[in-house]
């Protein structure tokens, strides 16, 4: 049996939530394609994440980065990784709301730290106060990723594929006409 996507399955929250570890596990289950919208942005800009904060700003990213939501938004439906900044868009959130389910990575700020403290790719994270940082970043954000169509809340010491197991049964039973079985 095969299977297909009726819509995407777009994947947000803060930085180091797992979105692209979770994300490339559930499309290669579902044998679907998988897109990290970083990537996407750092391909097409030819630079890095970073190196686009830093030559022309966060408004100017957030620009290109709806760009390429949409324009990822147009294909066959897969598997989305996106920024953890992209969800504050409106544009954004209309966007994936009209194809895809949304559904947010909840991560406590202890497990976010942990993984990402030790990441110089992270512009947001550049400050005298990383940890504060994310702290605040992650107070202002949680209420507007609350409104994606499922939670999927993290859970301490699960690996992978543990994760991607329990976030599929978690998506079956949100959508279950989501993923349809083929011959």
């Amino acid at each position: 049996m095969r299977q297909r996507l009726r819509r995407h399955i777009v994947l947000i929250g803060m930085m180091g939530a797992g979105k692209t570890a979770l994300g490339s596990e559930l499309a290669r289950r579902l044998h679907v394609p998988f897109t990290d919208s970083d990537v996407e942005i750092e391909t097409a800009a030819a630079m890095s994440i970073s190196e686009i904060f830093a030559r022309d700003g966060e408004a100017f990213f957030r620009d290109r980065e709806a760009q390429v939501i949409a324009r990822i938004l147009k294909d066959t439906p897969r598997v989305i990784s996106t920024g953890g900044g992209a969800w504050m868009q409106d544009r954004n959130r209309a966007a994936i709301r009209a194809s895809g389910l949304s559904v947010w990575l909840d991560c406590d700020q202890e497990t976010l730290w942990h993984r990402v403290r030790q990441r110089s790719t992270r512009p947001l994270l550049k400050t005298a106060d990383p940890k504060g940082t994310l702290a605040r970043l992650l107070s202002e954000r949680n209420p507007t990723y609350a409104t994606a169509e499922l939670a999927f809340p993290a859970r301490a010491g699960d690996s992978v594929d543990a994760a991607t197991t329990r976030l599929l049964a978690a998506i079956r039973a949100a959508d279950p006409q989501l993923v349809i079985e083929t011959p």
